[in-house]
């Protein structure tokens, strides 16, 4: 739901799935005769409705009240890193729901957090399947569920991005094709 920047945008969207976990937890307590007497039940059952308006739009509200974050103007700066695939290997017959990825990144380092300013030389790694996000990561070494991909051929891209989480210019960019067979 979030992404991992620490903005504003991610702390008014946590603020308000927070809020909406305290109203639920209040509204439902009172609905069930467990607690908060003094609520009458009329607003308990609409604290219950606020409370899932509330955590609905927690996903929306904080980009629409902020909006995008937009890129710096002029071009991005470039990083020195080179990446590449150690596995899977390009075309690898995969029988399994989980991929090993192991990456070798070099002339750079991943950093453990995503707050900062931004340095061509640190960042973290963004895996995708066939175009699809599927990791934002702090390490070098994961595992990948398949399950959501059937059988078939499969683009496996990794990108190194800077802490900001937007690419380097030009993009540090891998990319595998796996065949994955049906599970045994």
């Amino acid at each position: 739901m979030f992404a991992h920047t620490g903005g504003a945008d991610e702390g008014l969207g946590v603020a308000m799935v927070v809020g909406a976990l305290w109203l639920g937890w209040v509204g439902w307590r009172r609905v069930r005769h467990r607690g908060f007497e003094r609520v009458p039940r009329w607003a308990a059952a609409g604290l219950v409705l606020a409370a899932l308006t509330l955590a609905a739009s927690s996903a929306v509200v904080p980009r629409a009240v902020f909006g995008p974050t937009a890129a710096a103007p002029g071009p991005r700066i470039a990083s020195p890193a080179t990446l590449t695939f150690r596995e899977p290997v390009d075309g690898a017959r995969i029988g399994t729901d989980d991929l090993r990825v192991v990456l070798d990144l070099r002339g750079a380092e991943v950093s453990e957090g995503a707050a900062g300013p931004v340095s061509p030389t640190t960042g973290h790694l963004h895996l995708t399947v066939d175009g699809t996000l599927v990791s934002m990561s702090y390490g070098t070494i994961q595992t990948v569920d398949l399950r959501p991909f059937g059988p078939g051929m499969h683009t496996i891209e990794a990108e190194f991005v800077a802490i900001d989480h937007l690419p380097f210019g030009p993009p540090v960019v891998t990319v595998v094709m796996i065949d994955r067979g049906a599970p045994a």
